[in-house]
């Protein structure tokens, strides 16, 4: 198995690596930092949990750290990141400095919601990495805080999920801004045509890397559906988290209101939870966030939006107390959990106007999704898996019901991100 030392990685970058326990490359990391560090432009198409984020950080400031800005004076925006949330965006940054720590490189994150005027602050005293939303930059751009004149490198982010929010017009405003000759790395979970057409309009004869495409789903995730009436989806999930083996759970909500709705029906059933979702200022989104990372609160209630930028360690268990109508995001919802060959437990409730979601999910990854059947809340009304996913998985050995796997023996191992 490969290792980071033999990616001809600098020593501080080795050092920092070193420190965090990393030591090999996921395979997006493998196949994309030597195309960085050989200064091609790259096409990659990666889901969540690959360890995307490393795959574009690590060799960047390796570039970074190797070359001396051209100009005198305060330092210069030579790397921009652009991302779709706030979230993602201050885990970006918080990536660049675990693995730069040692290059005496610096960087920052911007973003909307929040006064702009630490940001223009720490913008005046210079800055080699930026992080940083369409709006927020957009609106620092036009009023002349951010001069792109000596970028190098421009990395777009999840471009999918920028179309979903509506971003995708400020994206083509900022690229408009960005200096003709450029390395940029292009990153997007899906590509739809409109994601295509701009990948080709920004790209120079990039390298394509596809990891993990996004029908399937990591293979040490053990995937359940408790089929269940509306009306009792609340109390299947507390009946599910007096399991005190889950130690932290993320739970993914369908509505702003209705992930409020179903944080406050856990904390009044005495489990610790909050709900995180663009309504929310951005300290209280960043302190559930911190809350749950540190254990302070044992489920995060969250909207797809908001989750995208949610990375957690240890994260073993993700329940769809809705499921998605678009089966795409059934994958990366529980891609939040077994991520990078971690174990993990995906958990879906299904009621009977979900059923349809159900069968397009398992159209999608061809596998059928073990019931579970043993539950005080039950809805015994029959399902049938399309007759083209029995077919496909007819000589297939179907996952067991992991059901009562909720303990400790799960594979903690970390993955770089």
């Amino acid at each position: 198995m490969l290792t980071f030392d033999q990616l001809n990685l600098q020593e501080p970058l080795l050092k920092a690596l070193k420190e965090t326990g990393y030591t090999h490359p996921t395979p997006i990391q493998e196949r994309a930092i030597p195309v960085v560090l050989e200064q091609k432009d790259l096409l990659g198409c990666a889901q969540t949990g690959t360890g995307k984020t490393a795959a574009f950080a690590i060799p960047i400031l390796q570039l970074l750290n190797s070359q001396q800005p051209a100009h005198r004076g305060p330092r210069a925006i030579r790397t921009l990141v652009l991302t779709p949330t706030r979230e993602l965006a201050i885990q970006i940054e918080e990536s660049f400095r675990t693995y730069g720590k040692y290059t005496g490189l610096n960087q920052m994150v911007i973003f909307g919601g929040v006064s702009q005027s630490n940001q223009v602050n720490a913008l005046r005293n210079g800055v080699d990495v930026l992080i940083a939303t369409p709006g927020r930059l957009l609106d620092l751009l036009n009023q002349g805080y951010i001069s792109l004149q000596h970028l190098q490198l421009f990395v777009l982010d999840e471009a999918d999920r920028m179309l979903d929010m509506g971003f995708i017009h400020d994206v083509k405003k900022v690229i408009a801004r960005l200096p003709i000759k450029r390395q940029t790395l292009f990153f997007s979970a899906t590509m739809p045509p409109e994601i295509a057409s701009l990948a080709n309009t920004i790209l120079k004869n990039p390298v394509k890397i596809e990891v993990t495409p996004v029908s399937s789903t990591a293979e040490k995730i053990a995937q359940q559906v408790y089929f269940v009436n509306k009306d009792s989806k609340r109390s299947l999930l507390i009946h599910i988290l007096e399991n005190p083996a889950i130690e932290r759970a993320l739970v993914f909500a369908r509505t702003k209101y209705g992930s409020d709705k179903i944080a406050r029906a856990l904390s009044k059933a005495g489990i610790k939870a909050d709900a995180i979702h663009g309504d929310k200022s951005q300290n209280a989104r960043q302190n559930a966030l911190n809350n749950f990372k540190d254990g302070r609160i044992r489920i995060l209630v969250a909207t797809d939006i908001a989750a995208r930028g949610i990375d957690v360690d240890s994260l073993t268990h993700v329940f769809n107390y809705e499921l998605p109508n678009v089966p795409e995001t059934y994958v990366h919802r529980i891609g939040r959990t077994g991520r990078a060959g971690a174990s993990g437990i995906a958990i879906s409730f299904c009621d009977a106007e979900e059923r349809e979601y159900l069968k397009d999910i398992q159209k999608l990854t061809k596998q059928i999704v073990p019931v579970v059947e043993d539950h005080p809340f039950v809805d015994a009304a029959p399902f049938v898996a399309s007759p083209a996913i029995q077919k496909n998985t007819a000589g297939n050995n179907a996952p067991r019901n992991n059901h009562k796997k909720f303990g400790k023996s799960w594979n903690r191992n970390r993955p770089v991100r």
